[in-house]
């Protein structure tokens, strides 16, 4: 069972609905650039990031020397890798992108 279970919020399920259904790269541009501030958004591509860096087993010196991120970041990441829902991995694995 996920953090984020279905009906815990309906403005996240409404979120994740709307998300799903972006048709293109320049419509999630579109909407994403209106629901999120720049640093939002760089905030998540720099996790999205780290989690491919660990997933390739970097150590927290080579991640921060590549992400400009703070250790704790790496660990909050890092913890979510190890026993979180399993997200990260899903995607970051799934055309073997990401070693495992």
């Amino acid at each position: 069972m996920t953090r984020l279970d279905k009906n815990q919020n309906e403005g996240i399920e409404e979120l994740l609905a709307v998300i799903l259904s972006l048709r293109d790269m320049e419509e999630c541009r579109a909407f994403f650039s209106d629901l999120c501030t720049m640093q939002e958004l760089i905030g998540l591509s720099q996790r999205l990031q780290v989690a491919k860096h660990l997933l390739r087993g970097e150590t927290y010196e080579e991640i921060r020397s590549q992400v400009p991120v703070s250790s704790s970041t790496i660990t909050r990441i890092s913890t979510e890798l190890q026993f979180g829902s399993g997200g990260y991995r899903s995607v970051l694995c799934r055309d073997g992108e990401t070693a495992t």
